[in-house]
């Protein structure tokens, strides 16, 4: 009896939200304090973004809501059951683009099934269907030093999505591409993660290229203050596609600017 209601705790009332962190706190092992009371909620088909001053914990915040981390404080929650530990229903592609060298495009995406035990024939199948979504249909037997940065990032974008998650946290991932490189896998980047053919709810972006953020997304947490907490919940309404050439986009930047001057240290 013990069991299920222990079970019972894990569930969360505002479970119709598909991500949501609630009063996190989180200190460094040197006794900083990093955030004080974090709170974030994410419905069903919404691309994110986290933005801040550098230095905030944007990268830090995304780990915690990935499970990765545990806050000192508070609670994440997915579909309204809490995040004890890292789940494969949530994944995070770091800004270094990680592809395995002694593997094809196509055998990239399939070492996820495959630790699924996925038989063989089903995930050569499901890896060519993300290898087309990510628009390298043809490309499939290339290895990765055989492609270019934005063919990798596509192919470590294929195999997160074989893996059939509900969530994608995006951690500066096209920090290492050529800005021609990146522009291009922008104007993709969107319509692939939220396309039928995939099973993700959510995405969650953390960049400081606040052109990019409000290019993709359609929620922006701003984090700021020493210790951070979110100090702006911006709504993207802009029609997509989005011209960055456009007053009512840059009036978005604009205000963005006016939530990240310089931290302050709350007083108590």
């Amino acid at each position: 009896m013990s069991d299920l209601l222990d079970a019972g705790r894990e569930k969360h009332n505002n479970s119709n939200y598909i991500l949501e962190a609630s009063g996190i706190d989180f200190t460094y092992s040197n006794g900083y304090k990093v955030f004080e009371n974090v709170n974030i909620q994410l419905i069903e088909n919404t691309f994110a973004a986290i933005i801040g001053p550098s230095g905030i914990g944007k990268s830090t915040l995304l780990r915690i809501l990935g499970g990765f981390l545990k806050p000192d404080a508070g609670s994440v929650y997915l579909k309204g059951k809490k995040i004890q530990k890292p789940t494969s229903d949530i994944i995070l592609i770091h800004q270094s683009i990680v592809t395995f060298p002694w593997m094809t495009a196509i055998e990239n995406v399939m070492m996820p099934l495959k630790v699924k035990k996925v038989p063989n024939e089903i995930a050569e199948e499901k890896a060519m269907k993300y290898l087309e979504l990510v628009g390298l249909q043809g490309f499939e037997n290339l290895y990765p030093k055989e492609m270019s940065g934005g063919m990798r990032q596509r192919v470590a974008i294929a195999r997160a999505l074989a893996a059939e998650p509900t969530v994608f946290l995006m951690d500066e991932p096209f920090a290492h591409l050529d800005e021609l490189t990146a522009e291009g896998l922008r104007q993709d980047i969107y319509n692939i993660l939220f396309s039928p053919e995939t099973p993700l709810k959510v995405v969650v972006l953390v960049s400081h290229n606040l052109t990019e953020v409000v290019e993709l997304a359609d929620q922006i947490f701003v984090l700021n203050n020493i210790p951070a907490t979110v100090v702006a919940n911006v709504s993207v309404t802009i029609p997509r596609p989005r011209n960055p050439r456009t007053d009512e986009f840059n009036q978005m930047l604009d205000n963005l600017y006016i939530h990240l001057t310089p931290p302050r240290v709350k007083t108590r």
